[in-house]
């Protein structure tokens, strides 16, 4: 925080802002470095498996380059250049993605599913990031993701990033003393899906339920974009209406944002427990939480419209 206040390494309050004093950036350096230090010690105390530690460590690249971009700004192009390469690196560490249990359904793998899983890996990241607008709520987010896994795994890995995104939060709890930054927002997109395709990998829990669990954050980014690609919007540009963004402006807190998104999470959670107990309700339970989001949106589109 001192280091970011000396060198003015600082968010200015601007008319797509939802702060309004002046707030330090690049926190996430603290999970960044916490993060590889600690999955060195598990790796080498052989608490984790090769594949996950290489797969992981190839976010090095895109933290440093997200570091540079919080510091000085970068082109998008150099940013989704260096995403896609730390996708393909962590995506071959893994060793791709196992099939989906899809009875009489072939798909291929090599030409469909693995560039789409790229693809997908590279928009989480961005994703993420465009969710990281609220005190706490990328945070919020990425803890509770991980309880989840680790309630399901029992791997100790997601207590560790537990508790280093949990270190950050007591500084950007609303209201945040200091902001993650690009670095610390992409490095959660991207360990986040790193570690679904991991336990999906090695059956522990079906990416489809990742999606699932992963929902609230990738609906509201994605349909926003779509949005507003239709309005012939430059994509490029700052904005401010994601639905969590125009639920603040419209008079919540960003405090009560945080206990709707757990709120929300809650439910989510409760869906996939019960899908995965009866697998038939997979697809309906799945199409009854969109719905869900669906009305959240229009019901925001009432009192903020987009």
């Amino acid at each position: 925080m001192r280091y970011a206040v000396r060198n003015k390494i600082i968010v200015i309050p601007n008319e797509r802002s939802l702060h309004d004093l002046p707030t330090p950036k690049g926190g996430g350096i603290a999970i960044v470095l916490t993060w590889y230090i600690g999955i060195t010690i598990l790796f080498f105390c052989g608490i984790i498996e090769r594949n996950l530690f290489f797969a992981l460590l190839s976010g090095i690249l895109l933290a440093i380059v997200s570091l540079i971009d919080d510091i000085n700004g970068l082109k998008p192009l150099i940013r989704l250049i260096i995403q896609f390469l730390t996708a393909i690196l962590a995506f071959i560490f893994l060793g791709g993605l196992r099939p989906l249990i899809m009875p009489q359904i072939n798909i291929n793998y090599d030409f469909l599913v693995y560039p789409a899983a790229i693809v997908g890996i590279v928009w989480f990241i961005n994703l993420f990031n465009f969710m990281d607008g609220v005190d706490g709520f990328a945070s919020t987010e990425a803890i509770i993701i991980c309880s989840v896994l680790l309630m399901v795994s029992g791997n100790l890995i997601n207590l560790l990033l537990i508790s280093c995104v949990f270190g950050f939060l007591i500084w950007n709890w609303p209201k945040a003393k200091i902001f993650m930054g690009d670095v610390g927002s992409t490095q959660l997109g991207f360990i986040l899906v790193i570690l679904g395709i991991y336990f999906h990998n090695i059956y522990k829990f079906s990416i489809l339920n990742w999606i699932m669990l992963s929902s609230p954050f990738w609906f509201d980014a994605t349909l926003t974009l779509y949005r507003r690609w239709r309005n012939g919007e430059k994509l490029s540009e700052a904005h401010r209406k994601h639905v969590y963004q125009r639920i603040v402006q419209s008079g919540f807190s960003h405090l009560k944002v945080n206990m709707c998104l757990i709120a929300i999470n809650s439910f989510v959670l409760l869906m996939i427990l019960i899908y995965r107990e009866f697998k038939f309700l997979q697809i309906p339970l799945f199409f009854l939480t969109l719905f869900l989001y669906y009305r959240i949106t229009r019901i925001v589109d009432k009192r903020m419209p987009f």
